[in-house]
């Protein structure tokens, strides 16, 4: 009786995390349908809501680690996102000289791995309720639920909603944010 309590509970967690959707069926993102036999990079560009992330991407050198086999988890900023950055942040992060920087926050949103709404809410019920995560970049991201939406907290302190997400990628999965991440 209580493993199948605790199985609907997971279930039901993981379902509230990828925001009601089936993870069968990837959401629309930007108004473009992600299809799950294209790579992080090819979804990504076809999203209105990432073209900032799209640039940033390409101005740091990563469009070919992304379009790589992976598999990586990308916590993935809107336009909307990047916009919260204090004036002038984006156009001074996509300077040659600042490619360093850059590179360091966008490999702050990526884990190593594949990581469903399922696996990361298992995750964080073995933990107490949180997930922490290595990323790419290599300092930690907390992922937790609260009142039914998924966080994820960055090394600042600084926290983003996850929604939607499952966006299954042939090499990956993309988790939509509303915050840019960055490490300490």
């Amino acid at each position: 009786m209580a493993v199948s309590r605790i199985s609907l509970s997971l279930a039901a967690a993981a379902l509230a995390f990828a925001g009601g959707i089936a993870a069968a069926t990837n959401p629309m993102v930007g108004g473009a349908a992600m299809l799950e036999t294209k790579t992080i990079v090819e979804n990504a560009a076809n999203s209105k809501d990432h073209t900032t992330l799209v640039a940033a991407v390409k101005a740091a050198g990563l469009a070919e680690t992304l379009s790589g086999a992976g598999p990586f988890t990308v916590f993935a900023p809107t336009n909307a996102a990047f916009a919260k950055l204090p004036a002038g942040t984006v156009d001074t992060l996509l300077k040659p000289e600042n490619k360093a920087m850059l590179t360091g926050i966008l490999t702050y949103h990526v884990v190593p791995g594949r990581l469903t709404a399922t696996d990361i809410a298992a995750q964080a019920k073995a933990n107490g309720g949180k997930a922490v995560f290595t990323t790419v970049q290599g300092a930690k991201l907390t992922v937790w639920e609260k009142d039914g939406s998924w966080y994820v907290r960055d090394a600042k302190g600084g926290t983003a909603k996850i929604g939607p997400a499952d966006v299954l990628q042939s090499n990956g999965v993309i988790h939509v944010i509303d915050g840019v991440l960055l490490p300490a």
